[in-house]
């Protein structure tokens, strides 16, 4: 780039001609389309002139459009929209003067001066026909923004007599909001969408569509923007969705890195006062195509004018919009780019004999959780040819690991790798052993290739430095001392930036280790531990209801009121044995399984007394087996539950906590939002001489000793406390990751090893391999037993509810039996003496609602008094019954009367 300037500078001291043509652009201030702009101008030794147009003002267009005709200009480059492009493109046909276009136009007539290098619509809509066809499918829906969007689906629209199409615009609430649009279409039966929008909304309008459940595995989408690669594609990477889309650009060419390297540079110079919007780096998957367009484009126009400067007099244009003159030269460059071939940074540009540019390649481009890859490719001659994904060439056998040989780094890390214990002297592979080591055996047998394990002595599994580098076996795979690397590696965001991993082969979490709490002494209410204390409301409010039913229920039941005198046929009262207080004690008796002399006569309170002993008969028997239980087992004194309550008490109990130093675990809570978990950080980081440990190993050690809580994998927690049985594992998982193989960036091997580790996972290998080294080798199970014992738990209502529900049924039952016993008897007595049923019932009632006495008067004849009147007359001859047995008749006189 330096040589071109250099050169262009010596041009314009000789005074070359075509050195001095000038070349206009009419944008909106686009730094990248301006830096291309000018980078391509002076690949092709012309003057660059660049005008800005912020918003849609024809007037202005033109007036813009004469200004540069005024500089002399050999051609203009218009980015803006299509209201402002049709004026300067009016002003350019009436002076010949060559117009070039980047942008979508439908419009494109065949006479006039205008080129656009953009893909020729009608061309490019057969692309998204073809596309639909080599997905076969049969019904979709069109969603579109705005009427350029549906005129690009015009080719599509035309297949609605074949196949089931739908069309729905998405439009705009309260700003930015496409959802209502979007939730129409979700409730509808079509499961394919062709999407059309401007790229500057792509990315909202999927957000909100994965926000109402379309970004499912369910759903297919084609999306028809030339750009679709360069937004944020990571949120939608694992939704399952089939996402696909086009593109010109092939990011992996070389001559389109360094044009985008050249961009950045550029916008670094000459727009260093708009730091925030000039970045000095610009990733080639993040360029536009609007930017590529713009210098092929000018490439494109500044070849044929080299090419015609070279073979005839090439004068000045001297067309102004003051004067009436035409600029003949124009049409020459114009006609003679219609027959120029040049490869540009979209590809071949080559215009047909109309001027349109209707031959071009497009890549077909899928989402995947390893990123977007090409599927096929798409030019007008051929239609769509499949290329073979990065899996396919794995399954074809392209990307076989067979007969491979791979150098593989791991660490003497128990359980993973250890030295073999053996008295004979081993060498190469056979010196190791572990979880890790079978795993890479299991998988070259599996896949069939070879490997030589490496020892990293300082165990370090790598960070990365404030340059940028790394250490351990992350730099190790990158210095490309190590094709693979296994051990208790965990994958992180800032590890995969560096290195590739395969499918997890193993999951786990980050948690608790520290030394088995001592056993608690025995409470001394321990014996009421059986029952959680809601059961003993709930049967102490059981107890008391059951109590009072006895009591209403022998008031309200005939057959409770007995005759006090066995041999007198027709007593004056009857007695009632259920008192308050003997429904009570009748109630605690069966409770306490010792029974009273109360014994239930009606159907009603036998009912009720029934339920009840079938009630009590539950609970003492879950009270006894469950105190059996708290009576064998003495609850462990824990001074923290989880990692909240350890952060409140550390410092009062005078316990310690750390981690591995450098380790993922501690990036953990360095990254953590959580106040709590930053608190941890703060007080790991600020004491680190003393918390923090360097190997595992130490952690586990000063957790055995002292009053230390160590943060480590669950895995390795499982592993140290199979063995070490005063050790627990405290609280549940902090997080959820996982560890894996890892390899060099963008390794063509990762798709075979992943399938390969999930196989082994499908066939129950890996969790063999897992039980071998946790629970059988090198001292495993030891504290099995131990770990698995479970202390008593309280019987809470989900355990007896329901008793409780049946004991309620029962009740209930018998307050209908009561009423029903009751209402017979009225209508027995009523019939007997002849006395008016209502009447009758109506005292027997108000009788039972007085709730005093247990003495009933009986009920007479027609003609008799009612029981009020005979209780008011005989109150004052009435002594107090016994409940049972006779009472002494005294007779005056003499014994021989």
């Amino acid at each position: 780039m330096l040589f071109l300037v250099f050169f262009y500078t010596i041009l314009h001291s000789l005074n070359v001609s075509f050195a001095q043509y000038n070349i206009g652009l009419i944008d909106e201030v686009d730094y990248d389309v301006r830096s291309a702009f000018d980078i391509a101008s002076q690949s092709k030794l012309l003057i660059p002139h660049k005008e800005a147009l912020f918003s849609t003002d024809p007037y202005r267009a033109l007036q813009i459009a004469c200004s540069l005709l005024d500089s002399k200009v050999i051609g203009i480059l218009v980015t803006s929209n299509r209201e402002n492009t049709d004026p300067v493109q009016s002003i350019c046909d009436l002076k010949e003067i060559p117009m070039l276009e980047v942008r979508w136009n439908d419009r494109l007539s065949r006479g006039g001066t205008s080129i656009n290098i953009y893909p020729h619509p009608p061309s490019l809509s057969k692309a998204y026909v073809d596309i639909i066809k080599f997905w076969k499918w049969d019904e979709f829906t069109i969603l579109y923004e705005d009427n350029e969007g549906l005129s690009r689906m015009s080719e599509i629209l035309k297949m609605g007599h074949i196949y089931n199409i739908m069309v729905k615009q998405l439009i705009a609430e309260e700003g930015s909001n496409y959802r209502a649009s979007l939730k129409e279409v979700w409730k509808s039966d079509h499961i394919n969408f062709v999407l059309d929008c401007r790229i500057d909304n792509l990315e909202t309008i999927l957000e909100q569509a994965q926000q109402i459940g379309l970004i499912t595995k369910t759903y297919s989408f084609i999306i028809t923007n030339l750009d679709f690669h360069t937004i944020d594609l990571e949120p939608f990477k694992y939704s399952e969705a089939k996402i696909t889309g086009v593109r010109m650009l092939n990011p992996e060419s070389e001559k389109l890195i360094r044009f985008a390297e050249d961009v950045a540079e550029k916008k670094h110079e000459t727009y260093r006062s708009n730091q925030q919007e000039a970045e000095n780096v610009l990733a080639v998957d993040k360029l536009r195509l609007e930017t590529a367009l713009v210098a092929d484009a000018v490439t494109f126009f500044g070849s044929a004018a080299l090419e015609i400067d070279n073979s005839t007099t090439f004068y000045q244009p001297n067309a102004f919009c003051s004067n009436s003159y035409t600029w003949k030269m124009g049409m020459t460059i114009y006609n003679y780019m219609k027959t120029l071939t040049v490869d540009g940074l979209t590809g071949t540009i080559k215009l047909d004999n109309e001027g349109f540019r209707s031959d071009f390649n497009l890549d077909l481009i899928e989402l995947a959780e390893e990123g977007v890859f090409t599927v096929a490719t798409w030019n007008m001659t051929d239609g769509i040819q499949k290329k073979l994904s990065p899996i396919d060439k794995v399954i074809n056998g392209e990307y076989s690991l067979q007969n491979r040989s791979f150098i593989v780094i791991t660490t003497l890390t128990y359980p993973y790798g250890m030295l073999k214990e053996s008295q004979e002297s081993l060498k190469g592979n056979d010196r190791f052993e572990g979880f890790a080591i079978d795993l890479i055996r299991e998988l070259g047998k599996l896949e069939g290739f070879n490997y030589t394990f490496i020892i990293r002595e300082d165990k370090a599994n790598g960070v990365k430095d404030e340059h940028g580098k790394w250490s351990g076996m992350i730099g190790d795979l990158i210095t490309e001392k190590a094709d693979l690397a296994i051990t208790d590696l965990t994958i992180t965001s800032e590890r995969e930036e560096a290195v590739d991993f395969t499918s997890p082969f193993m999951n786990l979490g980050i948690s608790i280790l520290y030394r088995k709490p001592s056993k608690a002494p025995p409470n001394f209410f321990s014996f009421a531990a059986p029952f959680a204390i809601e059961v003993w409301l709930t049967l102490a409010g059981a107890y008391f209801i059951v109590s009072i039913s006895l009591f209403v229920m022998g008031r309200l039941c005939p057959s409770e009121w007995t005759n006090p005198y066995p041999c007198i046929d027709s007593p004056e009262f009857l007695i009632n044995q259920f008192s308050l207080r003997n429904s009570f004690w009748f109630a605690i008796g069966s409770l306490l399984q010792q029974g009273t002399e109360i014994a239930p006569i009606a159907y009603a309170t036998r009912m009720v007394a029934g339920i009840w002993w079938f009630f009590t008969l539950i609970m003492v028997s879950s009270y006894t087996a469950n105190l059996a239980a708290f009576l064998a087992t003495e609850n462990p004194d824990i001074p923290f539950n989880n990692v909240y309550e350890l952060n409140e008490r550390a410092a009062r109990l005078g316990i310690k906590f750390g981690a591995k130093k450098n380790g993922a675990t501690l990036n953990f809570f360095r990254d953590a939002t959580s106040k709590e978990f930053q608190q941890i950080y703060h007080y790991m980081h600020s004491n680190e001489d003393d918390v923090m440990m360097k190997e595992n190993s130490d952690g586990v050690d000063r957790a055995e000793r002292e009053l230390y809580a160590f943060f480590m994998e669950s895995s390795s927690i499982e592993y140290e406390v199979q063995r070490r049985c005063n050790l627990t594992q405290i609280g549940g998982l902090l997080d959820e990751k996982g560890y894996g193989i890892a390899m060099r960036k963008n390794s063509i091997y990762r798709h075979a090893l992943s399938t390969a580790v999930l196989k082994l996972q499908e066939t129950g290998k890996i969790q063999d391999l897992k039980r071998k080294w946790w629970e059988e080798r090198r001292g495993g199970g030891q504290c099995m037993g131990d770990g698995d014992r479970e202390d008593a738990k309280p019987l809470n209502l989900k355990n007896v509810g329901g008793v409780f529900w049946v004991t309620v049924g029962g009740t209930l039952a018998a307050v209908v039996l009561v009423f029903l016993e009751m209402i017979l008897h009225v209508m027995k007595v009523s019939i007997q003496h002849k006395v008016s049923f209502v009447q009758l019932l109506k005292e027997e009632m108000k009788f039972y609602m007085q709730f005093k006495g247990l003495v009933k008067p009986v009920t007479t004849r027609k003609g008799s008094k009612s029981p009020e009147e005979s209780e008011k007359t005989n109150e004052h001859e009435r002594i107090e019954q016994p409940t049972y047995g006779f009472l002494p008749a005294i007779t005056k006189g003499s014994p021989i009367d």
